[in-house]
């Protein structure tokens, strides 16, 4: 998403943004169309690339991890097979579920109150510093 809010050179293709991610190119692909279902960002076929779908600004980190980790899908499992003869073993799960949870709710509030536009600006102050060093 940052490359694409950066992309002045329309240049966001499968291939550069898989080439600065580290990946495959076809893993960008399949990301990019759980972007693009999401509305978040457009894509064109071939040397086009992709484009954000509105302003930097309006898109939320939240709005980006939501696209591709439906909300139903918990950040942190647990495993589930404690022993239920045992008396501590049984109520871990639960007891991991609810701090697990709040700490979800907190990191969707910070990811909801961050943009890309936000994400952007500190690239270009961590540019800026590493060019001064």
């Amino acid at each position: 998403m940052l490359l694409i809010a950066d992309d002045s050179d329309g240049d966001s293709t499968s291939a550069r943004l898989a080439w600065s991610i580290g990946t495959n190119p076809v893993v960008v692909r399949r990301i990019a169309g759980q972007l693009s279902r999401a509305g978040l960002i457009a894509v064109q076929r071939g040397p086009g690339g992709a484009s954000l779908s509105r302003p930097a600004t309006q898109i939320t980190l939240r709005d980006v991890w939501r696209a591709i980790h439906p909300e139903k899908e918990k950040l942190l499992g647990i495993h589930k097979k404690t022993n239920a003869e045992c008396t501590v073993g049984r109520m871990v799960p639960k007891l991991l579920r609810q701090r697990f949870d709040q700490a979800e709710t907190a990191l969707m509030a910070d990811f909801s109150k961050t943009t890309i536009a936000q994400l952007a600006a500190g690239l270009g102050e961590h540019a800026e510093r590493a060019v001064a060093e």
